[in-house]
């Protein structure tokens, strides 16, 4: 642990909000180019989580530790949050959340949309988002407060059409019984919009909504670091982004659109029962 008092109890200032944003966009290009540079053309499974096909490459240990490692170097007081088992408390009141690889199985098969989504929380509040897209030639980021950005462009999300004219992005988890009933879910919504588009990664979708290639996005069953940096990055955007009703974007559903869609979503995939099995 580092002695240094300062930093254990540093406030947010505008100074460490631009001291953790490029961190995290250094760590998100160095992984993104040790993905996308050193991909092996055997690449295969080295573990499962959820079900036989929710799948962990070696790339993906291999890329959180990479991050892990440099953000460590330049913060080692801070806490981790990662999806392949990265967890440490910290004790300087930042915490990142990191997703190594959003959009594993895109990546296992040579698929371009998958990200490396960092994500930066002081004292619980998430302050700094980074979603790399390497495939696409791509890096949006947000600091809270300062706008969403894809390089030097500020970003903002679509004005919001009707319904009936908004196109929607949706992703299914890899449980049986939730693709189920994800999928009756979109069967029931797909003739109330425009059409409904699937990526298989939620940054890349949330950070879509931002730059408004993307009307609107819901999925159920996010992790805090599918979601972390790609719902400010949207919310910096102009997007409002929640769950259920009253609630938060989380495990139950995830929402993020431009507000005019997003007032007439939210309802519709609570009547629809898009928050359970």
């Amino acid at each position: 642990m580092s002695d240094a008092p300062d930093r254990q109890t540093a406030p947010l200032t505008e100074s460490l909000k631009t001291e953790l944003l490029d961190l995290a966009l250094e760590a998100a290009h160095r992984a993104g180019a040790f993905l996308q540079d050193g991909r092996p053309e055997d690449l295969g499974v080295a573990a499962t989580k959820t079900s036989p096909i929710d799948v962990v490459t070696e790339m993906d240990l291999a890329s959180e530790k990479l991050i892990t490692g440099f953000l460590t170097d330049h913060r080692p007081d801070d806490g981790f949050l990662g999806e392949e088992g990265a967890s440490v408390e910290g004790d300087s009141g930042v915490r990142w959340v990191i997703d190594p690889i959003d959009g594993t199985v895109n990546y296992l098969y040579g698929r371009p949309d998958w990200a490396v989504s960092i994500a930066a929380e002081h004292r619980g509040e998430r302050v700094v988002g980074v979603v790399a897209a390497p495939p696409r030639g791509e890096t949006c980021h947000a600091v809270l407060g300062r706008g969403a950005y894809l390089g030097e462009r500020r970003l903002s999300c679509r004005p919001s059409p009707p319904l009936d004219q908004a196109l929607i992005g949706t992703g299914f988890g890899y449980i049986a019984e939730r693709r189920v009933a994800q999928a009756e879910v979109a069967r029931t919504l797909v003739p109330r919009v425009r059409d409904i588009r699937r990526s298989g990664s939620a940054a890349i979708d949330l950070c879509d909504v931002a730059a408004g290639r993307l009307d609107g996005f819901y999925e159920r069953g996010l992790n805090p670091w599918d979601l972390a940096a790609g719902d400010l990055i949207a919310r910096e955007a102009g997007a409002l982004t929640g769950g259920r009703p009253g609630q938060g974007p989380d495990g139950e559903l995830t929402l993020a659109a431009s507000p005019g869609v997003f007032e007439a979503l939210q309802p519709l995939l609570e009547e629809l029962g898009a928050w359970h099995d």
